[in-house]
């Protein structure tokens, strides 16, 4: 008997409760026009994820009632097509995240999530109570059984689902994306899974939210866990896969690309749904000349078109001369507005205005962050004017060392690469370049520098960004300690500074705009670390 699955790997948008019901029924149109017997939506499809604490208030779940109920009743028009939908369920005074399974009309199954993730980004346990109950439902003689997300990546889970007589899992999911994740999905499936002898359907969210990036990379693996089908990342997209009886048939499989144009392509992602789920009519951001802004604007221009896009450069007495000529051969090639505002007279007022407060001491950094404030001021007073938003144009390995301005470089809504390691920033460069060469040559072979004064570089102040990246990506993402980077080839006074450096800027990163996050630890929802600390490893 043949079966067709149909995954829906939707861009759901939290809180827009109508809007994303009326994308479910779309969905399930078009399923339905391919002939499909079952629809899958990701996890908590009706009302976005993660809801985070609007999951606390009590109207949030009366109002998914009745748009759950509604849908239900709109779907009835599909005679005979199982539709899982994901949402919150307020039952006997406890919440579940849950999945029902809606058929002519009626909800005739409801599953409720058994393992809740309480780490990394997640915090489910804060809005949640466990399920207990397998589910499984009978369709064409085939039994289905459901999972959601984090259910799969233990074992209990699956294994119930199988012994209540599932031949394939239905599994909604709303899994984040950080580099290398699609290889890990692909991992612990088959071995909570594929062991099972069950076949499994994998529907993951897509879009942008806030910080999250849902990459979809949904796929279909047969019960001896090979890969069958396999959606598009960060797309969305609907796939239709036949199954005889519990197999499903192989489908080819589309090329899921390098990690610099998956990366690459959720950056583009989330930025895209952050401006417009926000409602904003376009970006600003400063353009300096250097890589970190060049890649910023790149992504903004894929992500938004060149009409929404402005690029401000803000030149003082110490931007040279290629600084500008790169800039402008830059915007040329992506046709974006480009203006260039002076910050020399404005820097020459803070000088007078303070002169009597620091005679006859020497300019130090104090001289170079003013610069970064006026370019700060000037930015955010064209966004409140017109109401763009400044996406903000520092990396991971500055926000690592507090390598950056506190409302200056650091003023802005949407800090864009700000999870991009220094060394990642110049490979996603020559990704994009490897497309259609924007960004000049020369930005990326410059030393880098702040030109906040005479002659500056990067390197003045800190170590390579080679050395640098290694020790905060064993420190702040593996949580190694000093030794232990020690013992991994880094000298004792690089590892001494640096880690030292990433510890005492906790309180900028505190004051820094969210950002897209790309590893698996980023300085956002997964750090949580005390500013006022003593404590050293």
């Amino acid at each position: 008997m043949t079966i067709k699955v149909a995954i829906a790997q939707m861009n759901s948008t939290v809180g827009d409760l109508a809007g994303n019901a009326a994308k479910i029924v779309n969905y399930v149109r078009q399923a339905a026009e391919q002939g499909a017997d079952i629809v899958v939506t990701p996890e908590l499809s009706l009302v976005g994820y993660p809801p985070e604490d609007l999951l606390l208030r009590t109207g949030f779940y009366l109002q998914t009632q009745q748009v759950l109920s509604d849908l239900t009743a709109q779907l009835a028009a599909f005679k005979d097509i199982y539709v899982l939908v994901g949402h919150p369920e307020a039952r006997d005074g406890r919440h579940f995240n849950a999945v029902s399974v809606l058929l002519n009309g009626s909800i005739i199954e409801c599953y409720f999530k058994r393992n809740l993730p309480n780490d990394m980004v997640f915090d489910e346990v804060r809005y949640f109570s466990a399920g207990s109950e397998a589910c499984v439902f009978d369709v064409k003689g085939v039994r289905f059984g459901i999972n959601i997300c984090e259910d799969t990546w233990f074992k209990d889970a699956p294994m119930a689902a199988r012994s209540a007589g599932a031949q394939v899992l239905l599994v909604p999911n709303g899994s984040p994306f950080h580099m290398d994740k699609q290889q890990q999905r692909l991992d612990v499936m088959r071995a909570n899974v594929s062991t099972t002898g069950m076949s499994l359907v994998y529907a993951n969210l897509l879009g942008g939210q806030d910080e999250l990036i849902f990459d979809g990379n949904s796929f279909v693996l047969n019960s001896q866990g090979e890969l069958v089908a396999q959606l598009a990342h960060c797309e969305t997209a609907l796939q239709v896969i036949k199954f005889d009886g519990g197999q499903p048939v192989s489908q080819p499989l589309p090329e899921l690309g390098t990690t610099e144009s998956q990366v690459y392509h959720a950056l583009v992602l989330g930025v895209r749904d952050y401006v417009t789920k926000n409602g904003f009519p376009g970006v600003l951001l400063g353009l300096s000349g250097g890589v970190d802004s060049a890649l910023t604007l790149a992504i903004a221009v894929d992500a938004l078109g060149a009409e929404k896009v402005r690029a401000i450069m803000m030149p003082s007495p110490y931007t040279a001369d290629i600084s500008l000529l790169d800039s402008r051969d830059m915007v040329e090639r992506l046709a974006v507005r480009y203006d260039e505002i002076s910050i020399g007279a404005c820097f020459d007022a803070f000088r007078t205005t303070l002169s009597a407060e620091f005679a006859g001491l020497k300019e130090d950094t104090t001289e170079e962050n003013i610069q970064a404030r006026i370019r700060g001021t000037i930015l955010m007073a064209l966004s409140n004017k017109y109401g763009s938003i400044v996406l903000t144009t520092g990396n991971k390995s500055e926000m690592a060392v507090g390598y950056c301005t506190l409302y200056g470089d650091m003023a802005g809504g949407f800090a864009v690469i700000k999870d991009i390691p220094k060394t990642l920033v110049y490979r996603l460069c020559a990704y994009r370049n490897s497309i259609a060469e924007i960004i000049p040559e020369r930005i990326l072979t410059r030393p880098p520098s702040a030109e906040l004064r005479p002659d500056q570089t990067d390197q003045d102040s800190l170590p390579p960004y080679e050395i640098l990246d290694g020790i905060m990506q064993l420190y702040m993402e593996q949580n190694k300690s000093r030794a232990d980077i020690i013992a991994a080839g880094y000298r004792e006074e690089d590892v001494e500074r640096i880690t030292r450096l990433i510890k005492i800027n906790e309180y900028k990163r505190r004051q820094a705009p969210i950002g897209v996050r790309i590893t698996h630890r980023a300085f956002g929802r997964d750090w949580r670390y005390p500013i006022t600390s003593k404590f050293r490893d």
